[in-house]
């Protein structure tokens, strides 16, 4: 949809891009995938593209059991580090989520969810029934941007979809389904009506790194911990 619209795009992945999920648009996108190091070149310069995707290394930096969060934590770091002190930070808005909440517990069900279309699940002989019309477990979200509300935490109901209603408010664009055409859009977490919080960026604690000759972040733990309950 943002190529349709002359809307620049680029996945940055580190291992993997997410758009080799879907090979025909990886065949005519190719030229938008890159790798992360050069997202970093990029910021610094200010070409960054209107939207980009940043992919971590999914095998050590995605802070999933039973890798060392530290490591991802550190590249998240990085991450906003860049943004926060490229020349297009004044205009930008970074958003920092979670794919799944990792199997940890959560005490608040998943509230109903908007059918996201007509195509029920291809469920195979023996899965459970089910439907799409309900949310997961919640998982941490951030907005990063000089425009992000000062102290604020939402209390409003968002979902994965929440950043394409973002994306399709911010340049006037059709909903993909109908899941993302009902989301909330992100805009109550940030405040466009007055000068920006954090045009200035914060002062940032640094990472923790056991080993400090070591730029990428040693990893703190040497090997996964028990895990509670393992019977269930």
């Amino acid at each position: 949809m943002l190529g349709k619209h002359g809307i620049t795009c680029t996945d940055y992945y580190t291992n993997a891009p997410s758009l080799g999920l879907y090979l025909p648009s990886l065949a005519r996108n190719i030229h938008k995938i890159k790798k992360m190091d050069t997202f970093f070149t990029d910021a610094a310069s200010g070409d960054l593209p209107s939207y980009a995707l940043l992919e971590p290394d999914f095998d050590r930096q995605s802070e999933e059991d039973p890798q060392d969060i530290s490591v991802g934590e550190s590249f998240s770091s990085k991450v906003v580090d860049a943004v926060m002190h490229s020349p297009a930070w004044p205009s930008t808005v970074l958003i920092l989520t979670y794919d799944e909440h990792g199997g940890y517990y959560d005490h608040v069900p998943p509230p109903a969810a908007v059918l996201p279309d007509a195509v029920p699940p291809r469920l195979l002989p023996g899965d459970e029934p089910f439907t799409f019309a309900r949310y997961g477990f919640r998982v941490p979200t951030v907005i990063i941007s000089p425009y992000a509300r000062k102290d604020y935490v939402s209390h409003v109901v968002h979902d994965h979809t929440s950043t394409l209603s973002l994306v399709e408010h911010k340049w006037n664009l059709p909903a993909l389904t109908n899941r993302d055409g009902a989301a909330d859009n992100l805009l109550d977490s940030l405040d466009l009506t007055g000068a920006p919080a954090f045009l200035t960026p914060p002062a940032l604690p640094a990472p923790r790194n056991p080993n400090p000759s070591n730029p990428i972040a040693a990893p703190i733990c040497t090997a996964p911990g028990p895990i509670p309950n393992p019977a269930g």
